[in-house]
């Protein structure tokens, strides 16, 4: 990890209470480190043996931007949360978790947004 992901990841570790703010922060680094598409496609099936060079490559390049999403999301939460959601295989899944413990409904997030205008 380079210093400047790892100060991101570091200045706003998810609590719970702070998830809009983590999940935005969260998304710039995935965007940045051309990590987001793990989140987005589905991991490539294994390649055959007798596959072609392409199929191989995606494969592995998939696996790799998984893991290292994986890592991230898990260092830039409360040792309880990651200690849940360690055993989960893919970021997507780990996100997906966090959304459903800690995200809001869009038509709430609409509701508290237009109560400031």
């Amino acid at each position: 990890m380079n210093g400047s992901i790892v100060q991101l990841l570091a200045s706003e570790r998810l609590n719970g209470d702070n998830y809009a703010a983590w999940k935005s922060n969260f998304n710039t680094i995935l965007v940045v480190d051309d990590l987001r598409f793990v989140l987005i496609e589905k991991c490539p099936q294994t390649p055959a043996l007798n596959a072609n060079r392409a199929s191989g490559e995606a494969y592995d390049r998939w696996i790799k931007a998984n893991e290292k999403a994986r890592v991230y999301i898990l260092a830039s939460m409360s040792d309880v949360l990651a200690k849940k959601h360690e055993s989960l295989a893919t970021a997507k899944k780990i996100m997906d978790s966090l959304k459903g413990m800690f995200g809001q409904p869009e038509w709430s997030l609409r509701h508290e947004a237009i109560k400031y205008i």
